[in-house]
């Protein structure tokens, strides 16, 4: 009976621990509802913003990328050639019902919310007050490069939420003590992980930052080592699948690099975009943000932070990155700053929070898709602020790179349908599309069912390793090729029509689409020749 008594009491205590391991837990990622409670502002601008992004989410079609990840998220797996699963995996889930642009962004909508969220915690998490929190929120939800981010699904839509949300649980355990959230840390990396790799820089940036200051003590933690243990099994599943397939991603990163595509510039270059696109009114914010912690006692915990944005920032730019790279770091520099910015004379604050919303709201159309294209390309002209652009492929975008791309795709698969049926019978049955780029080629395929187009063949990144779907090659429609290269290949080329819309990119318009009969060699045996990883 004794023993009995004894298993049981043994039990009540192991209870008792998860039940207390549990509680902590829940200290770790309080309810915002109860956080903020008090504080009305916080989701009075949170509301905003969600309400702004959900009203224009579905004004254009879907972005290249977007197409892209769609048909990537219906071919299941543990990684892709440029980017992890989870992205690709999201877009296709929101279209299980059928082709819907704004159920699409609806998880970019969150996300924005979210960021506004997070970033007014960690301003109380930091010391800061009722005010700090809803500056900092503030600061998250109007820059305009973090709104560019949530404009459309794609790989770096989560990376400003999760960054933040990095730096957060690792600033409550250093903070805190609390060594729980290390733990978090390495769940919330490992996740990230699958969405985008550029997490990983942030990782190592903020452990930089962690070593060279007094928050070096969290790695005798056994939490520390746990945690990182804990984040590469999450990530482990994409990892994996780059090293079985020889690491494309890298071979992606290095043909940018080797080619000049990215346009990182110089220096001052690289700084000054940084700063027009973050708002040039909230540079003050973020620029205190990185400095405070140095001549503030009171933000001395939050220099691991400074150290690991300015990391980070030079990383990117020895990388050749591109400048929206660095944009998740900023919420966590603007809720930093904002614990300063709180103590300031309430009339210069309000002025200075005032005006920043004013120069968001005008740079706004050209972040959101408030204005159709006609008037939005009048708008760029009048006020010549159409940003730089950031890699070679955006040059000579008629409105902005994202904008110009989210047009004429619906079009280009209607001409392509009509050269298809233009074919007899027997040409049709045996007929192959090749597309020049995965954004013609995924537009192929998601709007192409319902006028029964074959299977899309492409050569770049992910469409390559798909391989040829065993098409035969009596008859390849090929699209946005040259005409004068593929006339070695082939017996015949007739060009049957030209596809474009006005405003898209220069080389998505007045493009060819040709026939090619008499493949002379079968495109099984050449297909490696086109591999384009890039």
């Amino acid at each position: 009976m004794g023993y009995k008594i004894g298993i049981f009491q043994s039990g009540i205590r192991k209870v008792k621990t998860a039940m207390n391991s549990l509680s902590r837990t829940n200290e770790i990622v309080p309810s915002l509802l109860n956080r903020f409670r008090d504080e009305p502002w916080i989701w009075v601008i949170a509301l905003i913003i969600g309400l702004l992004h959900a009203l224009v989410a579905g004004r254009y079609d879907a972005f290249r990328n977007e197409l892209y990840f769609i048909v990537c998220g219906r071919h299941l797996d543990f990684g892709f050639v440029d980017q992890p699963p989870l992205v690709p995996l999201i877009a296709a889930a929101t279209q299980l019902l059928g082709d819907n642009v704004w159920l699409l962004r609806f998880p970019a909508i969150i996300a924005a919310v979210a960021l506004v969220l997070l970033t007014g915690a960690f301003s109380k998490l930091l010391g800061g007050n009722a005010t700090s929190s809803w500056l900092g929120g503030l600061s998250a939800g109007i820059a305009p490069g973090l709104v560019a981010l949530t404009t459309t699904l794609g790989t770096s839509t989560f990376e400003p939420v999760a960054w933040t949300g990095f730096a957060y649980l690792l600033a409550q355990a250093i903070i805190k003590e609390n060594r729980w959230a290390l733990l978090w840390a390495g769940v919330v990396a490992g996740i990230a992980m699958e969405a985008k790799y550029g997490i990983a820089i942030w990782v190592v940036a903020l452990g930089v930052g962690i070593a060279v200051t007094a928050a070096r003590r969290v790695f005798t933690w056994s939490a520390f080592w746990l945690a990182l243990l804990l984040g590469s099994i999450v990530a482990a599943p994409s990892l994996l699948w780059q090293s079985f397939h020889g690491w494309p991603f890298l071979a992606v990163h290095a043909h940018h690099v080797s080619t000049g595509a990215n346009l990182t510039g110089t220096p001052f270059q690289f700084v000054s975009t940084q700063i027009l696109e973050m708002n040039v009114l909230l540079c003050p914010l973020w620029i205190t943000g990185a400095i405070a912690p140095f001549f503030w006692p009171r933000l001395r915990s939050a220099r691991f932070l400074s150290m690991g944005f300015l990391f980070v920032g030079v990383s990117f730019f020895v990388g050749h990155g591109k400048d929206y790279y660095l944009f998740p770091a900023y919420p966590t520099l603007f809720a930093v700053g904002a614990v300063a910015w709180a103590d300031l004379a309430p009339w210069l604050r309000n002025t200075w929070w005032i005006a920043a919303t004013v120069v968001s709201l005008v740079l706004a159309p050209i972040t959101l898709p408030l204005l159709d294209p006609p008037a939005l390309a009048r708008y760029l002209e009048w006020t010549h602020l159409a940003p730089p652009p950031e890699e070679v492929a955006a040059v000579g975008a008629p409105l902005t790179q994202i904008f110009s791309d989210e047009l004429g795709w619906r079009a280009l698969e209607k001409q392509v349908a009509q050269v298809y049926r233009s074919l007899e019978p027997e040409e049709r049955a045996h007929a192959a599309i090749l597309t020049t780029n995965y954004g013609e080629a995924a537009a192929l395929e998601v709007y192409g069912g319902q006028d029964g187009l074959p299977p899309v063949l492409c050569t770049q990144n992910q469409y390559f390793l798909w391989g040829g779907h065993g098409a035969d090659e009596n008859v390849i429609i090929h699209v946005n090729g040259d005409p004068a290269r593929w006339r070695r290949a082939c017996e015949s080329v007739e060009i049957a029509a030209h596809f474009g819309a006005p405003y898209v990119m220069p080389y998505e318009n007045d493009r060819p689409i040709f026939l090619c009969r008499g493949l002379r060699r079968p495109l099984s045996e050449i297909w490696e020749r086109l591999k384009r990883y890039e």
